[in-house]
């Protein structure tokens, strides 16, 4: 067992706090806002994400997991750091790194004993050498700390399936003793053969960005394959499906969609492609994806706004799922954003539901009605348009539906609803890259 502190307990931190204090380690997650922290202790968690609630309260009353706004005294007490602040985009995609660099200061003049100190969050790559150097100018001893860089591949929706049993575990460090003092940490998947795998510093901040832009690479080109389904009257679901069937390409990521969110994939892309024009060098797949994806948010806008023959002016438009994907409360990038922003700006009016969503989208858009039951959301609307793929969309009952609403129109951007049932229904529809019946 280690004892390890982890300074933020945002998305990363707190699923890495609740995840390394399962696998048996004594955990203190500590952050600079003793509100959050009140409430982490009381109890509440600031973001949902399935399972995260009942092994956050397992160990805290086990004693292997503590919340703490004293982030000097916590390092004190740990043999490991994790650094797991938050790395939002800057201007013109720079990765704004402040909190990052403010944590390490904190960490530099609280050095008592030997520690690994450890990044979780997503840097640009250098960072590790820049870290290192920042602690080295303010500890004369460098005997007292080693580095490591520990990328996180958490899913939102998924993330505590994906830290207890990982695809992989990237360790970034050239010291044999780090390498060996993370293992531990990991000690369970270690023991379970998980793969574990050893790189430079540098390589490990790149696998992060590679895997991400890769993955929204996939995401931007089926998307584009359906927008080409549509216009030459094939089906993208039967294309994805034959396409995945091929291991080169796997099914992974072949859904088209109104476009990818969340905090990672429009970060990343864009601080990837910041530092590499940094060197000098130009990446035009990455560009393509950051473009490609921008368009397709809009064509959901566009789409909604052709199944009313151009005019939703004063047309009251019921928007089904606020998330970014689901399986989380996560608002950031959401194609949904552009979709009510489109209804917004051509005169309709929008109702909004979502199962987790609802209060982090009111963060955003003050002046919609939201709703707490999917049945209310829809009574009286001209139209529904389908954003996030939550399972309760897939068990609609259509006929309800058409009875109480006053007009006969759905766009489903998740190719999630029957078309069969929705043509004997009588309605207007659209989708994404399929043929209509």
């Amino acid at each position: 067992m280690k004892k390890i502190t982890i300074i933020g307990t945002g998305y990363v931190g707190l699923v890495t706090g609740a995840g390394l204090s399962e696998f048996g380690n004594r955990v203190i997650c500590t952050d600079i806002d003793k509100n959050k922290i009140e409430k982490l202790n009381s109890g509440i968690i600031p973001i949902y994400e399935p399972g995260l609630e009942e092994i956050i309260k397992r160990n805290i009353s086990d004693n292997r997991l503590l919340f703490s706004s004293n982030i000097e005294d916590a390092i004190m007490q740990s043999e490991v750091v994790i650094i797991a602040v938050g790395t939002p985009m800057g201007a013109n995609g720079a990765t704004d790194m402040s909190f990052v660099h403010s944590a390490v200061e904190t960490i530099s003049i609280n050095l008592n004993s030997y520690k690994v100190v450890c990044t979780k969050s997503t840097v640009p790559i250098g960072t590790g050498k820049e870290i290192i150097s920042q602690i080295s100018k303010k500890v004369k001893n460098n005997n007292l700390f080693d580095y490591v860089s520990n990328p996180e591949f958490l899913r939102e929706g998924s993330a505590v399936k994906d830290f207890l049993w990982p695809d992989r575990v990237v360790i970034g460090t050239d010291n044999q003793n780090a390498y060996q003092i993370m293992c531990d940490i990991y000690r369970p998947l270690y023991i379970n053969k998980n793969p574990m795998t050893q790189t430079s510093i540098e390589t490990a901040e790149m696998i992060k960005y590679a895997s991400n832009s890769f993955l929204a690479l996939k995401i931007s080109y089926i998307n584009e394959i359906a927008n080409l389904c549509e216009a030459l009257g094939a089906d993208v679901h039967d294309v994805a499906n034959a396409m995945g069937q091929d291991g080169r390409i796997s099914e992974k990521f072949l859904h088209p969609g109104p476009g990818f969110g969340g905090s990672c994939f429009p970060k990343d892309l864009e601080a990837l492609l910041y530092i590499s024009k940094n060197k000098s060098l130009s990446m035009e797949t990455v560009n393509a994806a950051i473009i490609v994806n921008k368009n397709q948010k809009k064509r959901m806008a566009n789409k909604l706004i052709n199944l009313f023959d151009g005019n939703i002016n004063n047309r009251k438009i019921a928007v089904l799922g606020l998330a970014f994907k689901a399986n989380t409360d996560d608002v950031r990038e959401s194609p949904a954003i552009d979709i009510i922003k489109g209804i917004l700006g051509n005169g309709g009016i929008v109702n909004a539901y979502d199962p987790i969503a609802n209060n982090e989208m009111s963060k955003i858009f003050h002046d919609i009605e939201y709703f707490d039951n999917i049945y209310d959301s829809v009574k009286n609307v001209d139209g529904i348009v389908i954003i996030t793929e939550w399972n309760e969309f897939r068990s609609l009952d259509l006929q309800k539906i058409k009875k109480i609403m006053k007009g006969n129109i759905i766009l489903d951007t998740r190719n999630i609803l029957d078309m069969d049932e929705l043509s004997s229904l009588g309605f207007v529809y659209d989708n994404i890259g399929r043929i209509k019946k």
